[in-house]
């Protein structure tokens, strides 16, 4: 993704924790400094896709995609990508699920909620509503999940265990906070496989950030479209690994 002006198409998260034009240019000088030195110390290679995947759509509700929300930003874009992931997805067979978040008042609080709060008055039913344009079926699982991680506090392991799943295509948002913690949770387990455009925070450099540490330490970040090519094309088993990519352009 390549970041692009507040009035420019497809730009997510807040115009207001958007990179200088310097800063991002040099960001990206960086990481191609960055990646050369993992790559000679052996880290970066690529895990590839399996033959049995499933699709997590992290915590896309009203929330954080409203702008207008105290906690959410601009995701238009990160919908939209996933909304196309799960066009592939859905039309392959391949299982799908949901996250949003999760508030119990009868709970201890933890020292954590200190750094954000909702508001007392606020409609936790509305906000975490998934965002209609994901067009949620019945028969796709939702977690109210209690921590950043989709893994966390649910049953969600079992349920990929279950069927057989090795390969765990991570969309949604915020990258740096649940995306994060949900890939890192699963790489244990699964081959994680994150498409650039469908994840998304409100702040552009701890987007990019994260989405450089996934793809050296934890899984693939790649095109959006070479998900749904791949998942369009009928995963077939054993499907090779991609090389290694150069810099990426954001």
């Amino acid at each position: 993704m390549t970041s692009q002006d507040n009035q420019g198409p497809r730009v997510a998260g807040d115009h207001k924790m958007r990179m200088s034009d310097e800063l991002r240019a040099a960001l990206h000088s960086h990481f191609g400094e960055l990646r050369r030195a993992y790559v000679d110390r052996g880290w970066g290679a690529r895990v590839g896709f399996g033959s049995r995947p499933a699709v997590i759509v992290v915590d896309l509700a009203l929330a954080w995609t409203r702008y207008a929300g105290p906690a959410g930003s601009n995701l238009d874009p990160v919908v939209e990508a996933t909304v196309d992931v799960l066009a592939a997805a859905r039309a392959a067979g391949v299982p799908i699920f949901f996250t949003t978040g999760h508030v119990d008042p009868n709970e201890p609080r933890a020292p954590v909620l200190a750094k954000f709060d909702y508001a007392e008055d606020t409609d936790f039913d509305y906000e975490f509503s998934l965002d209609p344009r994901l067009e949620r079926r019945p028969t796709e699982k939702l977690f109210a999940k209690p921590y950043d991680s989709a893994f966390k506090g649910t049953n969600l392991a079992q349920m990929l265990g279950i069927l057989g799943v090795d390969t765990l295509i991570v969309t949604g948002c915020s990258t740096g906070h649940c995306v994060y913690a949900t890939c890192r949770d699963a790489v244990e387990s699964f081959h994680v496989i994150v498409p650039a455009e469908a994840v998304g925070d409100r702040s552009e450099l701890m987007h990019e950030v994260t989405l450089f540490d996934i793809d050296i330490s934890s899984g693939d970040v790649m095109p959006t479209a070479e998900v749904v090519a791949w998942l369009e094309s009928g995963m077939p088993e054993a499907a090779p690994r991609p090389s290694a990519p150069g810099v990426r352009d954001g």
